[in-house]
């Protein structure tokens, strides 16, 4: 959630935090502050709403200082106020703290302090850490973050920063993200999000969990809580400024989706063996014989991942005659699941940081099960604590709705399915014929975004509709789900996914003129069933936008709109059927005037529970 950046070097700390801060800002925006060492005093700014308000409250204020921390906030304790929003200072004005996590025994600690006559300003969990240092504070500012961190539980990315120590930046982790930048001479920063720092180094160093980091101008020090001194990789950022600027597009979102044919060949890219009619993903080498003994595989992800999931259930059933189950990773580890040996389990998270998805992976490895994961993010935690895994290459996803994530989430899985299905049934023939089809599919993916106008026209007709339904069946039944999701997320509009032939099962009492419904209806083995479903649509007066292939008659005459995607292979199908689900989304919610990169309540990476 939160975001984070942080700074001690030669060079004004001010304008390096508010950009950061800026490249931040998808991942919070309910306030905002920075903390810098001037003189011999922490100065503190903070204000309530997004990065924009800090920055007039600056002007006001300008501050100066080589050291300093910034935050953007994702509310979870205490609500979006200033008072609330970080850094948080200490009772005496010597630490300033900003925190990405949850301290989930702050109650505890906030009454211990308050028995001791400390006071309190706001209501959230981060102002006892503050506390709790310069309460063990004696000179030593180090060894005074060790403590306080050793009587924490819960989940923390910390930056801390102390008024009698003006050359020392300290940063910690357990459980969410933190990034140590290396700069030239002496300069350094950390971050949750290499975005954030990408203009100004490309070093950096993944802190693992229970890590902390003490820079010093002269150099810095890794080490563990228990003061044991460690070492970890120096890697090179893989994408460039431009990667997170909108390239002049409106909007972030709109770049992602626009995209998605190159995110695509980048996913692909050496993976696809068309002559041999497979795959090959290096991340899975070193379990590629285990692969060919799994019995039973369980796919666990959130939101938009979750879906994806469910089309690789699809596929892989339908490749490898694998059983596969998708469960919620927010809901996994708490029914105590059922793994086996020959259990695989498959975790998918855009970030690599989503904190159920972490649970859920920790929970299947504490019951024997072999545990992959399907990420974005190098050097995210999931990453890290996998078996194997396999990256998506699609570069930084900076919009809160995710779009480039879920159609390579879906190419990836495409291809773990043919590899799984070549161990097992699938024919040479037959996977070179998949593996060709996968191997087009950036090119369908040009061709359907060349509908975006079309789909703009829709979205003028519908924009002021309360209520939505979306339909699909088999392998579009997710996108459903997914079109669904993007709506509610971006528009506020009431949006829901159905199985086609669930809508008589309820759902069709809701249905009247004021209820759009979208249909995704490639023609395919089961285009007569869903146009059966259209029918009885529009007996009762629905609104009908069909998401079609190419030569969809009679659904033509029947439908109100129709949006023609190119036609390949079933499977393959939801990563075009996406592409003009997402361009309506995101048109709806323009028209209305929404901050699509933004949308209220929502941030980027859940490193919550």
């Amino acid at each position: 959630m939160c975001g984070i950046v942080c700074y001690i070097g030669y060079k004004e700390a001010l304008p390096l935090l508010l950009d950061g801060l800026k490249k931040l800002e998808y991942r919070g925006y309910d306030s905002a502050g920075i903390s810098l060492l001037s003189g011999k005093s922490i100065e503190t700014i903070k204000a309530a709403g997004k990065i924009a308000a800090l920055e007039e409250k600056i002007k006001n204020r300008p501050l100066e200082g080589f050291l300093g921390i910034g935050h953007t906030r994702w509310a979870t304790h205490g609500a979006p106020t200033e008072i609330n929003a970080h850094p948080h200072t200490s009772f005496d004005g010597k630490i300033a703290v900003v925190h990405n996590g949850i301290i989930e025994n702050y109650a505890v600690l906030k009454a211990k302090l308050q028995e001791e006559g400390i006071e309190f300003k706001s209501d959230t969990d981060t102002e006892v850490v503050a506390h709790l240092i310069a309460r063990f504070y004696q000179g030593d500012f180090k060894k005074a973050v060790l403590q306080a961190l050793g009587k924490l539980e819960g989940a923390f990315g910390l930056g801390v920063i102390c008024k009698d120590e003006p050359d020392v930046l300290i940063g910690a982790r357990r459980g969410s993200p933190l990034i140590f930048g290396i700069g030239d001479g002496g300069e350094y920063y950390l971050a949750s999000d290499v975005s954030a720092i990408v203009n100004y180094t490309q070093k950096v160093i993944y802190l693992d969990d229970n890590d902390i980091v003490v820079a010093r101008r002269n150099g810095y020090e890794l080490q563990n809580l228990h003061s044991q001194i460690v070492q970890r990789e120096v890697q090179n950022v893989d994408f460039d400024v431009e990667s997170v600027a909108k390239s002049g597009f409106e909007h972030f979102m709109l770049k992602e989706i626009f995209e998605q044919p190159e995110t695509l060949r980048n996913t692909m890219r050496g993976r696809l063996l068309i002559n041999e009619g497979t795959a090959k993903l290096s991340g899975l080498d070193a379990n590629i014989r285990e692969l060919r003994s799994i019995n039973r595989i369980i796919i666990t992800a959130c939101g938009t991942s979750y879906y994806a999931g469910m089309v690789g259930e699809y596929m892989i059933e339908e490749l490898a005659g694998v059983p596969v189950e998708v469960e919620y990773a927010s809901e996994f580890r708490y029914r105590n699941p059922i793994v086996n040996p020959g259990t695989l389990v498959l975790c998918i998270s855009q970030s690599g940081e989503t904190a159920d998805t972490l649970a859920a992976m920790k929970e299947a490895h504490h019951k024997g099960a072999t545990v992959l994961g399907i990420c974005n993010a190098v050097g995210s935690s999931i990453a890290r604590v996998s078996d194997g895994g396999v990256y998506l290459h699609a570069g930084p996803e900076i919009g809160v709705a995710s779009t480039k994530a879920f159609s390579g989430q879906v190419l990836v899985l495409s291809m773990i399915a043919l590899l799984l299905g070549r161990q097992r049934r699938v024919s040479f023939e037959q996977g070179m014929e998949i593996a060709n089809a996968i191997s087009n599919i950036p090119n369908l993916v040009e061709e359907t975004l060349k509908l975006n106008n079309c789909v703009l026209e829709i979205a003028k007709k519908y924009k002021d509709a309360k209520n939505f339904l979306y339909l699909g069946r088999h392998y579009n039944y997710p996108v459903a789900m997914e079109g669904a999701l993007k709506l509610k997320e971006i528009s506020y509009i009431h949006a829901e996914g159905y199985p086609a032939a669930e809508m008589k099962h309820g759902p069709i009492a809701l249905i009247d003129e004021n209820m759009p419904v979208v249909v995704i209806a490639p023609k395919d083995a089961l285009f007569d069933k869903i146009l059966s479903n259209v029918r009885e649509i529009k007996a009762r007066g629905g609104k009908v936008i069909a998401i079609t292939s190419e030569e969809s008659n009679p659904l033509d005459s029947i439908a109100d709109d129709i949006v023609r995607v190119p036609h390949t292979i079933p499977m393959l199908m939801p990563i075009l059927t996406c592409v003009p689900l997402q361009l309506l989304a995101y048109h709806i919610a323009v028209l209305r005037g929404n901050n699509v990169d933004q949308p209220r309540n929502l941030a980027k990476s859940v490193t919550v529970e």
